[in-house]
């Protein structure tokens, strides 16, 4: 039986690791290249890095904190955040990431995960998808308005939702900033035809508020596709891994990986001690031998 991942994430602004509440609310967390490397002592199956305002601030993202990060760290890693050409993404492979995450330059430039998927493989082309619910008159609307995009762009056919469905998961890019009038559960299964390897759902609702993973939508897109789904945001304890990483058929989400910040960052709980708490709850998941609990 294939392992669940733990996967710590690091949200990075200026150089510093930072967290918030619903992609707002911006606190502080510390050096990326020291929380990286405690991660990787505590037995963090993969990081990822995320440049939170690279794409908002139209700039290339800090390879040089990239680069740092991976010397740092023996596990997998991931980035992503002002990915807009394979000539980035080509640059961030050099710097030593395993993966590219992509999110904005996905809806912008679609074929991004196509030649990052032929040059580097499907294993290294994530794509980042950050949804939020809202209601289905502004989603109708910012539909329409794309309604040219739909077809020459993204390859998508228009959007026809049930008559009764009320609120659509609408993503969202520039760091949470820009509604595209995109559904979420469609466009996850558009960029895994491009490509994708893996999907990393972040819900923007839940985000930040620790009050668990939306286990409804994270459902609804590993239902739909093929590859691995990463679940993000909204992990207030282990409890909430388990629920978002069991099987569908049990009530959970079905997610191949979880990821969390916030109850890492400011010490509520270990990656060792979260490993434990869903080893004994019958997931699945790589635990050190060494006392990695008390890390």
């Amino acid at each position: 039986m294939l392992t669940k991942r733990i996967i710590p994430c690091l949200d990075v602004k200026a150089g510093r690791v930072v967290k918030g509440v619903n992609f707002v609310n911006i606190r502080d967390a510390g050096d990326p290249v020291e929380i990286a490397r405690k991660y990787d002592e505590q037995g963090a199956d993969e990081l990822v890095f995320l440049d939170i305002t690279a794409s908002h601030e139209d700039r290339d993202i800090m390879v040089d904190v990239v680069r740092q990060v991976a010397e740092q760290c023996f596990m997998p890693f991931t980035v992503g955040g002002g990915i807009r050409t394979i000539d980035d993404v080509t640059r961030l492979v050099q710097a030593g990431t395993e993966k590219v995450s992509i999110n904005t330059a996905a809806v912008v430039t679609p074929d991004i995960v196509a030649q990052t998927s032929r040059r580097f493989g499907k294993c290294t082309t994530v794509v980042n998808i950050d949804p939020k619910r809202v209601p289905r008159e502004d989603f109708e609307k910012r539909a329409a308005a794309a309604k040219q995009q739909y077809e020459d762009v993204w390859g998508l056919a228009a959007p026809e939702l049930p008559g009764d469905q009320e609120v659509v998961w609408e993503i969202h890019t520039h760091g949470g900033r820009t509604p595209v009038g995109i559904e979420a559960v469609a466009w996850a299964k558009r960029v895994v035809e491009l490509g994708a390897g893996e999907i990393v759902l972040t819900s923007m609702d839940a985000d930040g508020t620790k009050d668990g993973f939306d286990i409804e939508l994270t459902r609804a897109v590993v239902a739909a596709v093929d590859v691995p789904v990463v679940a993000s945001g909204g992990c207030g304890g282990p409890e909430h891994m388990y629920e978002v990483l069991k099987p569908i058929a049990e009530g959970g989400a079905g997610a191949d990986a979880a990821l969390a910040a916030s109850i890492f960052h400011y010490g509520q709980y270990t990656v060792g001690q979260t490993k434990e708490y869903l080893a004994e709850h019958g997931v699945p998941v790589r635990v050190l031998s060494t006392g990695a609990s008390g890390l």
